[in-house]
């Protein structure tokens, strides 16, 4: 069952009209005879279709569009050309800062941001402590959260989001909030929802992340669409290949070259690994006593080459 179809999606922005200069400044670019609007495509073109359990990994350097076109999935915008269906309630978070009040406590916080989302009173009464303790918050809950840091902000708006059950999530680098075990914590959490069949989009400067947690992957640049795959392997090579070299593929050949440049690349940098560790082994053995040089060389064999000492 398809539950995010985009086709043939185009989103525009025009820069100079009266809407983004305001008036004073139009009426003097009119009398002046300097009054232009310029238009910016976004996004181009851009065209996938998920199904239910899917999580899509939205990929492309920064100005790529993916920020851009997820506000369009979620309905904030609405695309100049083509169109963007969506089957079932969504909870995105794009803005995690969106939503509070600084003033209020994060108790008062908690319920207002989940009745922006549609929550009921009696909802967030049964899942509040499960929110406040999925935060780690517990502690701050009558604090103002204007006193948190924007990590803490990001935990909460996190766990609003995703302890509830909505048909389809929409992460905008959310999953990298927080220290190293938040992250881990996180990422458990949307392997769990992805897990009851909820369909995911992700957006994520983090290649492993990625790999890790989608299953198909969408490549954008400067608004075009570059790649649509499930071969998550093979785009994800491929797009570590052109962060490194700046060559854009035309084509799905392309792709497969850039693919197997980095796979030749991180093979290389293996190798360069194992030998430097041969040196130092060799160093330890010829340096050290016999019994501390046996034992290094063992440390060495078990974290590098396990099956050796099989």
């Amino acid at each position: 069952m398809i539950t995010v179809e985009c086709k043939n999606v185009g989103i525009r922005y025009k820069t100079g009209d009266l809407k983004s200069i305001g008036l004073k400044e139009f009426v003097i670019k009119k009398i002046t005879r300097t009054y232009s609007v310029k238009e910016f495509w976004a996004n181009k073109n851009i065209n996938f279709s998920l199904e239910k359990g899917d999580m899509l990994g939205i990929i492309g350097s920064n100005g790529a569009g993916k920020s851009t076109l997820l506000k369009a999935i979620t309905g904030i915008l609405i695309p100049k050309k083509g169109t963007i269906k969506t089957k079932g309630s969504i909870a995105a978070l794009l803005e995690l800062a969106s939503g509070f009040d600084n003033d209020m406590t994060v108790r008062e916080n908690t319920y207002l941001r989940g009745a922006l989302l549609g929550y009921t009173r009696e909802f967030l009464d049964e899942k509040y402590d499960e929110i406040i303790s999925f935060a780690e918050l517990e502690n701050f809950q009558d604090h103002s959260f204007k006193q948190l840091s924007s990590g803490m902000k990001s935990r909460l708006a996190f766990s609003i989001a995703c302890l509830v059950s909505p048909d389809i999530i929409i992460l905008d680098e959310v999953l990298s909030v927080g220290d190293g075990a938040f992250k881990k914590k996180s990422g458990d959490k949307m392997r769990e929802i992805l897990g009851q069949g909820i369909t995911g989009m992700l957006v994520s400067h983090s290649a492993s992340q990625v790999r890790e947690l989608c299953n198909k992957v969408l490549w954008l640049d400067h608004g075009n669409q570059i790649a649509f795959s499930d071969d998550v392997e093979l785009l994800m090579n491929a797009y570590e290949e052109f962060l490194i070299t700046k060559e854009l593929p035309k084509n799905h050949d392309d792709i497969v070259k850039l693919s197997e440049a980095f796979e030749k690349r991180m093979e290389e940098k293996r190798l360069e690994e194992a030998k430097s560790e041969a040196e130092k082994l060799q160093a330890i053995l010829e340096a050290g006593e016999t019994e501390s040089s046996i034992q290094a060389a063992v440390n060495i064999l078990k974290k590098n080459r396990p099956e050796l000492l099989a």
